[in-house]
């Protein structure tokens, strides 16, 4: 498939009564692959309104198309000519934003078929068969994020619940490429039916989601998306046989399920080579063992695979009707999936937390000792984790221990405006949600790590608030936080949140960038196209241009350039920004680009006028036509 070359798709989502249409292309991402172009994805702290979104936003063009639901992560579009790197970078910086992400395009992860093997190796090397004398998973729903799933396949007949298309918002889950079905059948394909095949969780039920297109490529969003539809509609177990470990909007969503009690499993990849990407508590990703327990050569590894599952020559379910060995770390994932699933059925008063204790514990270790990249803590053990499951039916909770929450910003003083609130909460059996309140008004919830709020301080009136955190564990233990007190302090002037110098307005000619600018270069400037403000701008040197802000208030700006893009200016103008006795200086291309703001950094400014912004190159062919400086406290 030639990703570079497809054609534009159109992908209709609902959201409420509103039905928004947008265009998905794709752009070349070098070595990391390809994305959606002119979409990202975002996440906000939790309590960022919508309207604070939207200022934080219109700064790089951008608007959120649609929230997905139940926490802060908005499908943001932007401008056709947008750089969604650049806008990613840039958001980052601002306090206000949690996660953003480019909208990856990930692969299925699968390796060739082989028609002939029909050996289900795989089932007694885990233990199944011992495993299924205690528990067959039912009662419980595996969703089946993927291609979609042939429901009319003989040991799948009867087994599928309602589904989703999230790709094409409609109801149709029928299997358009063929992956999903066979990841079903290494879940939960039927068994003692007289034909072909048998699946690890034979009694649980399939929820199909769809979330790819027909070439089976997915995109971070529509997996994100599928996540929060599965949870919502009754699935304990998700399946996403796709290398998503890095996406921190996947991560939020599988944290979404966790808080409602299942678990994300997913595919560790299929590059065969290291992956950097750090663990995390959201997911449970998978590697590839084959029938020796040794690593093939195209599993992934790295520190976030959290166990190892057979995933070479796995003998499974085919649309169509058939039956296929596949390979790939998409079969090791749901093979997993299936042994969760028998665990839940098993007990069904384990929590997510506990489960997966039980999964990595009871894995039989493989390679060197201890937890390693290749294998995590082990190759699963379907019949040693089911049964401890089992030794912990009726037993009473072992976790009577609340968790440790503190709010570790602000510290006590003035606040004004939307505040940043940092919040720390651990727990040994993990963390469902944390709750901020406000003299004992529910300010917001968070789900995913790191517990983060935006607080309106507008919402109550000046003088002492009282804030407290609590963070709930996965048992119903509830830890609560020292009472913080702040002075909210609106009704004071607030500082410049933002100051614009502007030096194009008509008046003197720049020769060799064919721009004009008013009055000379030492005089004050006080209207300009971009606003109203003081502009101290001295020629220091020849053609060499100096920018002096008057910073009311000392904090952290980001500092911005716009320049006109002309033929006769240099290729590499040295941009400097001077503060508090340091300097940086940055080097742009003024032949191309411009007509926007672009960043050249951030900056701690103290108040006053000791910093500045020199532009300037010894040949007369750098100018800037402006520059803004952002503190970066405002939303």
């Amino acid at each position: 498939m030639n990703i570079a070359n497809l054609s534009p798709k159109f992908l209709v989502l609902g959201l409420s009564a509103m039905v928004f249409a947008l265009t998905f292309t794709t752009s070349r991402a070098g070595e990391t692959g390809y994305w959606a172009k002119s979409r990202i994805l975002v996440q906000t702290r939790a309590g960022l309104d919508d309207t604070q979104l939207q200022k934080i936003l219109s700064r790089h063009g951008g608007r959120s198309g649609r929230r997905m639901k139940n926490i802060q992560t908005h499908v943001v579009q932007l401008p056709a000519d947008a750089d969604e790197r650049v806008a990613v970078e840039l958001l980052l910086r601002n306090p206000h934003i949690k996660s953003a992400e480019i909208d990856k395009l990930v692969s299925p992860e699968q390796t060739g078929n082989d028609t002939y093997y029909k050996s289900a190796w795989h089932l007694p090397k885990i233990q199944a068969p011992a495993a299924w004398d205690a528990s067959l998973g039912t009662g419980v729903t595996i969703a089946i994020l993927d291609s979609g799933i042939d429901g009319s396949h003989p040991d799948l007949q009867g087994k599928l619940v309602a589904g989703w298309n999230i790709y094409d918002n409609n109801s149709n889950t029928a299997d358009v490429y063929g992956h999903g079905t066979k990841v079903a059948g290494s879940a939960a394909a039927a068994s003692n039916n007289g034909t072909g095949v048998t699946g690890v969780a034979w009694n649980a039920k399939l929820m199909p989601v769809r979330i790819s297109d027909t070439a089976g490529y997915a995109f971070f969003s529509t997996i994100s998306e599928g996540v929060y539809w599965a949870a919502d509609h009754g699935a304990k177990v998700v399946n996403i046989s796709y290398a998503v470990q890095g996406s921190a909007s996947v991560q939020a969503a599988a944290n979404y399920l966790r808080s409602k009690g299942g678990i994300v499993v997913n595919s560790a990849g299929n590059t065969g080579a290291a992956d950097n990407t750090l663990a995390n508590s959201a997911l449970i990703t998978v590697s590839a063992t084959g029938a020796s327990d040794a690593r093939p050569s195209w599993s992934s590894f790295g520190s976030y695979v959290d166990v190892s599952a057979p995933g070479a020559g796995i003998w499974t379910t085919v649309r169509g009707g058939g039956y296929a060995a596949v390979s790939g770390t998409s079969f090791s994932s749901p093979i997993t999936a299936g042994v969760v699933a028998l665990m839940m059925s098993a007990n069904t008063a384990l929590k997510p937390t506990e489960l997966e204790n039980i999964l990595k514990t009871t894995a039989l270790d493989i390679g060197v000792a201890g937890t390693d990249d290749y294998y995590g803590t082990g190759r699963i053990n379907a019949a040693a984790a089911v049964q401890k499951a089992v030794s912990l039916k009726g037993a009473p909770p072992t976790d009577v221990t609340a968790p440790a929450v503190a709010i570790t910003s602000p510290g006590a003083g003035t606040v004004q405006g939307v505040v940043p609130v940092n919040v720390s909460a651990t727990d040994s059996g993990g963390v469902g949600r944390v709750d901020l309140l406000a003299n004992g008004a529910l300010v917001a919830t968070d789900v995913t790590l790191p517990y983060s709020f935006s607080w309106d301080t507008a919402s109550l009136p000046d003088g002492l608030a009282s804030l407290v955190a609590r963070a709930y564990d996965s048992v119903g233990n509830v830890g609560t936080s020292a009472s913080l007190s702040v002075t909210i302090a609106n009704s004071a002037t607030a500082p410049a949140q933002e100051i614009i110098l502007d030096n194009a307005a008509a008046g003197v000619q720049d020769a060799a960038g064919g721009r004009t600018f008013k009055g000379s270069w030492c005089n004050s400037i006080a209207t300009g196209a971009y606003g109203t403000n003081s502009l101290y701008n001295c020629r220091t040197a020849a053609n060499s241009y100096r920018w002096t802000p008057a910073i009311a208030t000392a904090g952290s700006y980001d500092v911005y350039i716009w320049w006109t893009a002309h033929v006769n200016r240099s290729s590499s103008v040295p941009v400097t920004v001077a503060f508090n006795g340091g300097s940086t200086t940055q080097y742009f291309d003024q032949k191309t680009g411009g007509g926007k703001w672009v960043l050249h950094g951030r900056y701690n400014l103290a108040a006053g006028k000791s910093a500045f912004v020199e532009v300037g190159a010894a040949d007369a062919t750098s100018s800037a036509d402006a520059v803004r400086f952002v503190a970066v406290t405002a939303p």
